[in-house]
């Protein structure tokens, strides 16, 4: 399995050291990736909780609101990150492998802000809890993401 050549996981050590602010920053801007086409940018992550936000600029639908796409895109990729964070990245990697979502509230601009909680972490699989909100701070969507792990072979 190729992992993204700029992806820079954190040693146990830095786990442990680092702010969720400064682990944040080593997922940002990874080039070619759908969360970089979605403009998504951390801003926390832990191993049990993740944050990050999203521009409702270039990810609407026809109608003039935020795709409900672009969302269960952001509450996957903050699943997954989330995930990644509980594994040992030399030897495992985490996938999405179920994903649901309600959507409540239509955003017609500005960004939205996700955050991922992990609601169950087990040897194999992790589940994570998530809610989009508006500028104002008002849930748009709510997700929940499973995560298997899966062993790279290394």
């Amino acid at each position: 399995m190729t992992l993204h050549p700029d992806l820079k996981f954190p040693t146990a050590h830095e786990l442990d050291t680092l702010s969720p602010e400064e682990l944040a920053g080593r997922m940002n801007a990874l080039s070619g990736t759908l969360g970089a086409r979605l403009g998504i940018e951390f801003t926390a992550v832990s191993r049990d909780r993740v944050v990050a936000r999203m521009p409702v600029d270039g990810n609407r639908q026809p109608a003039g609101r935020l795709h409900g796409g672009a969302n269960l895109a952001l509450a996957e990729e903050l699943a997954s990150v989330g995930s990644w964070m509980n594994l040992d990245p030399a030897r495992q990697v985490a996938v999405g492998v179920d994903l649901s979502g309600t959507h409540v509230r239509g955003v017609t601009d500005g960004w939205v802000t996700g955050e991922g909680t992990l609601a169950y972490r087990g040897r194999t699989v992790l589940v994570w809890s998530i809610e989009i909100r508006d500028g104002r701070g008002r849930v748009t969507s709510m997700a929940r993401c499973t995560c298997n792990v899966i062993a790279t072979g290394a």
